[in-house]
């Protein structure tokens, strides 16, 4: 067991190469469909996917369109001048003998990525990101003498972003990879599907007590951003204790096992490995002109880091923005972020919009079973938002009732257009007609002395209680801070 005070004399250093698969309909350099996650094997094949004589790359021209928004979503510009490589290695899934990558001359240089963990902004910078064609799938059925290959991702295309190794903690490489994520999905480079392995990310960890880099290990094909935080966290630990023990750690691939949450050795790697990189005589040099480039700019949405600048402008705490972000990708037709765009100029209402959706309608959405009312347009949700803030401003709501409200409306199955009166059938009205409601609590004081005593004492719990009992007699229709005026007046205090 690794203790704190020698952890603290160990710095972590990791770098992440996250692959990004984008979303073409067709890949890299083949005229052969995309959409691998439900297709038999074997299926989407075309020459290239075999490497058979003769075939020759085209380059997919949506590929390097998607390419250039990602330098955008990374905070940089396109390479004017970028090409193609041959990466050379041997294995089953890989029949050409290489794979189509870029290294030397990738199409994005440069770029970073901040992220904000515990109130502590992190600067990670992207040291390149390179166009490649994947390989194919290799499978090993336990208990068998054999394996089985699979060409249905030969020739995905893909982006390898590569970082610096400017992360310290598990806690930032997680926040990192997901940062990456949202920035993919904002600039609609990439479905960035984990399950069907749409991103992937293999993690590179060091610990040292010197300012040089010790050795480091990669943990290849993590599917998840808890699994890269919990490898990261695994690996530092692991290797403190050897270091402790005072042997070496070993330079080696590892996989990543998330039953037993440990990473463990797939092939050790004593020397950096030669990929006997050559440019690709058969595809040309991309040159990109300054228009081509402006005109991807224009076209690039807003970011999740212009959303924040926008959101943070209404008072939101920040997992009410990361929740926000996140449930406007998983509702893109819901408008999240959109409603609340076009009533940004009324702040209060901007923030009450944003806190009616993160507290209210994204639970209720993400509800198993939950079936909601169909016939409500966006603009239809922003006019039953308006009312039953109106209503609460007008005293007429409490938090609650508007609650009970907004579950009557989206349980209904017609446009709403008189949200008032639809409250009023229900009885949900707030009692602000003070006469009445001083009845309720010359009854509620009658019922309970000892915390009518309690209140004159000064103790500030027992006025809650009986405000408590105040919206119990009234079934939830007190206005509370009217109760609470006459609780107080009644008890001559």
């Amino acid at each position: 067991m690794i203790t704190d005070d020698v952890r603290k004399q160990y710095t972590a250093t990791i770098g992440i190469e996250c692959h990004v698969q984008l979303k073409t309909a067709t890949k890299l350099f083949d005229a052969v469909g995309n959409d691998a996650r439900e297709a038999e094997p074997n299926t989407l094949i075309g020459p290239l996917s075999f490497g058979l004589p003769g075939a020759l790359p085209v380059l997919n021209k949506e590929a390097l369109h998607l390419a250039m928004r990602a330098a955008f979503a990374l905070g940089t510009v396109p390479q004017k001048y970028s090409y193609f490589e041959r990466k050379h290695y041997f294995y089953p899934d890989l029949p050409m003998g290489y794979q189509i990558s870029q290294l030397h001359h990738p199409i994005i240089v440069g770029g970073s990525v901040t992220v904000d963990v515990d109130g502590e902004p992190a600067t990670i910078r992207v040291n390149r990101v390179q166009m490649e064609a994947d390989a194919g799938k290799s499978t090993h059925p336990a208990g068998k003498d054999y394996s089985l290959v699979d060409f249905n991702r030969a020739g995905t295309p893909l982006l390898e972003i590569v970082s610096e190794p400017d992360m310290h903690s598990a806690a930032v490489a997680k926040a990192y990879v997901r940062e990456l994520y949202l920035r993919m999905r904002y600039a609609d480079v990439s479905d960035c599907n984990l399950y069907y392995g749409n991103m992937r990310f293999d993690v590179n960890v060091s610990v040292s007590k010197t300012d040089e880099y010790g050795t480091r290990t990669e943990t290849k094909n993590i599917n998840s951003f808890r699994a890269v935080e919990k490898t990261v966290e695994y690996e530092i630990t692991r290797q403190i204790e050897v270091l402790e023990k005072g042997e070496k750690v070993v330079q080696e691939t590892r996989g990543w096992d998330d039953v037993k949450q440990r990473t463990f050795t797939q092939r050790t790697k004593e020397n950096a490995e030669d990929y006997r990189y050559m440019p690709d005589p058969d595809i040309p040099p991309i040159e990109l002109s300054d228009d081509m480039i402006e005109t991807v700019r224009t076209e690039m949405p807003v970011l999740p880091d212009e959303w924040r600048l926008r959101l943070i402008t209404l008072g939101l705490d920040k997992s009410a923005m990361e929740l926000l972000l996140e449930a406007d990708l998983d509702d893109p037709e819901i408008s999240y972020l959109a409603l609340i765009e076009e009533v940004i100029a009324d702040k209060d209402f901007a923030k009450a919009l944003a806190n009616f959706f993160v507290n209210f309608e994204i639970p209720l959405r993400h509800a198993d079973g939950t079936s909601l009312n169909a016939a409500l347009t966006n603009q239809g949700r922003l006019h039953v938002y308006r009312s039953v803030y109106d209503l609460q401003k007008a005293g007429k709501l409490s938090s609650t009732t508007a609650k009970t409200l907004l579950g009557h409306i989206f349980a209904a199955d017609q446009q709403i257009q008189d949200v008032e009166a639809l409250a009023k059938q229900h009885n949900l009205i707030q009692e602000s007609d003070e006469g009445e409601l001083a009845k309720i609590v010359t009854k509620v004081l009658e019922e309970n002395p000892k915390a009518a005593e309690d209140v004159k004492a000064g103790e500030t719990k027992a006025i809650g209680f009986l405000v408590g009992q105040i919206m119990k007699h009234s079934q939830g229709r007190a206005n509370p801070a009217l109760a609470q005026a006459l609780i107080k007046k009644q008890l001559g205090i």
